[in-house]
């Protein structure tokens, strides 16, 4: 099992254990929806009330991650609109990054609704959608982002599509998601 697997359900079970939904984003998801390809970090979103950031800083800790100095004392980073904090841990001289969003507004909470359970290396994990993954690879709009939502729809024909349409508006990203749907049909 690889170091990225290992850490994926080390932070799982770490937000199970103080009671935080998560749901695992980024490369990962791309992996189980698409054609898999290489990522070299692990992305989440969670719930959870910021208050409660210290208790999870001091639980990764404890598990052998490290918090950055300026998250640690308190700064939220924003990344497209979402608040993020990061972790790290190193693994034979290598750091490895886990990015982790706060679902803090109304579309984040809605993709915490609809995260979905799948299996990693035969143990449950949380995932985003697939609908999810398109809308936040659109929000992000790198390069590699715009190849995975063509992966991503080629892979799953069977789209929400009354969702993404619903949601890509108040993202911004309505245009873009008409642009790629229209690119696969």
């Amino acid at each position: 099992m690889s170091d990225l697997v290992l850490l994926l359900h080390q932070f799982a079970k770490l937000f199970d254990g103080l009671g935080v939904p998560y749901a695992v984003m980024g490369g990962w998801a791309v992996r189980l929806y698409a054609l898999p390809r290489p990522t070299y970090d692990i992305d989440f979103t969670i719930a959870i009330d910021r208050d409660r950031l210290a208790d999870l800083y001091d639980v990764a800790r404890e598990t052998g991650f490290s918090v950055p100095e300026q998250f640690a004392t308190g700064w939220v980073d924003s990344v497209a609109g979402m608040p993020l904090v990061k972790f790290r841990l190193f693994v034979e001289g290598r750091g490895i990054d886990i990015d982790v969003f706060l679902a803090e507004s109304d579309y984040q909470q809605a993709l915490m609704e609809r995260r979905q359970a799948h299996a990693v290396a035969g143990k449950q994990a949380w995932f985003v959608s697939p609908e999810d993954l398109v809308l936040l690879k659109l929000i992000a709009a790198r390069k590699r982002d715009l190849a995975d939502i063509d992966d991503i729809l080629m892979g799953q024909p069977n789209l929400d599509k009354a969702y993404m349409r619903r949601w890509a508006e108040p993202l911004g990203v309505s245009e873009q998601l008409e642009k790629a749907l229209a690119e696969r049909a």
